[in-house]
């Protein structure tokens, strides 16, 4: 069973070339796993407010299945997406019914608090799982067989304060994060202690407590009288929407530096995309680039699901990338156990493993920790579009 799965990488390229030109294979989602494939599942938020990510993840997940079975003849995939609303104890009892339905790779879950939960889950059942977006390192802690495709947080938060100390070494800063999540605050927790360990001083700090919450008057005040010229927002996209409509309106225009959690405000329904424009954000994956890899995923993502992808979209298809070649550098695939999959794949992965050719980064490979190493970008947002700096 086991290929040169380098040239498994070319063949992948060509194929997603021809869905670019032609829609062939985008699009189709499976009810259900099938009988002779390597089942991959995951679970994310599919309804809900954070669905665009899951269900950008499901797409890019699909999409990169679609093409593996379209360029290989011996060795077939399915994929099955779950949905968990963005909820721990839902996001279990999904990856419960993957279990029963034949699950043999986890790809996800999709966001961190459900993730850590299912982390566990997935160590009890020894079924490896390669996360495209749950960066906290609560994922993979203690867990041996949970990887992250994504940046840990610590990391975004580590190549902010650098980035910012860089290249804005005048800014002053606030930061506005939620203090009850693990992703917002593993973030800022790495970003104080990185930027402020470079002799800089963040000028207002404020926190909330829920995604949800609607009001941030009080936030944006202590940091506009604070002074802060740059505010660093490390969470996502529905929180961020309300604080920079809310600052336009009291006439406080601050310069914006957001990270993964903020990718998708452009396709936030209601929200006035002016007021995003000129937001700086990390990210490994811009649908701008001239890469041409990347201008070929983006050409067939469109045909199959009428809109540009964002990184979430990316980080799956690379998510289905990696563990399809790593299976065949392991020689393992569909008529083995979850378990004995999960025991070749930490081998793999721990053994100098190369994913080449990703959109979300080139050559990457992972520490025995399970973090990825791969370089991140900033993007500034202009005219609509992720412009790379």
């Amino acid at each position: 069973m086991k290929k040169n799965w380098m040239k498994v990488v070319v063949v992948a390229l060509s194929c997603m070339m021809a869905v670019a030109m032609t829609g062939c294979g985008g699009g189709s989602s499976s009810s259900g796993f099938e009988d002779g494939t390597l089942k991959i599942g995951t679970a994310g938020p599919l309804t809900g407010p954070a669905a665009l990510y899951g269900v950008a993840v499901k797409n890019g997940a699909q999409l990169a299945v679609d093409e593996i079975n379209a360029s290989d003849p011996e060795f077939k995939l399915s994929f099955v997406a779950q949905d968990d609303e963005h909820d721990a104890e839902k996001s279990v009892n999904a990856f419960n019914k993957l279990m029963d339905e034949g699950m043999q790779v986890l790809a996800g879950t999709v966001t961190t608090a459900p993730c850590t939960a299912v982390a566990a889950e997935a160590y009890a059942n020894r079924v490896f799982a390669l996360t495209p977006s749950a960066s906290g390192p609560t994922v993979t802690a203690d867990n041996d067989n949970v990887y992250q495709l994504c940046f840990s947080d610590p990391n975004q938060g580590i190549a902010v304060a650098d980035y910012i100390a860089a290249n804005y070494p005048d800014a002053k800063v606030g930061v506005i994060y939620n203090n009850a999540d693990n992703y917002s605050s593993g973030i800022f927790d790495k970003f104080k202690s990185e930027y402020e360990s470079k002799g800089k001083k963040i000028v207002a700090v404020e926190a909330f407590a829920d995604d949800a919450n609607a009001d941030f008057t009080a936030q944006l005040n202590s940091c506009k009288d604070a002074g802060a010229d740059m505010l660093f927002l490390p969470i996502y996209y529905t929180p961020a929407s309300n604080i920079m409509t809310q600052a336009d309106k009291m006439g406080y225009a601050p310069t914006y530096f957001g990270v993964d959690g903020m990718d998708g405000i452009l396709d936030l329904e209601g929200f006035d995309t002016k007021l995003a424009e000129g937001v700086l954000l990390l990210t490994p994956f811009t649908p701008y680039s001239e890469d041409e890899k990347v201008q070929a995923f983006v050409a067939a993502y469109e045909e199959a699901y009428g809109e540009k992808p964002i990184q979430f979209a990316a980080d799956a298809y690379d998510v289905v990338y990696a563990l399809y070649n790593a299976c065949l550098e392991a020689g393992v695939g569909p008529d083995n156990t979850a378990e004995e999959i999960c025991d070749a794949l930490i081998k793999t992965f721990n053994g100098g493993f190369k994913y080449e050719g990703g959109l979300t980064g080139d050559s990457m490979q992972w520490n025995s920790a399970g973090e990825v190493n791969k370089t991140p970008k900033v993007c500034e947002i202009q005219g609509g579009k992720y412009i790379e700096k």
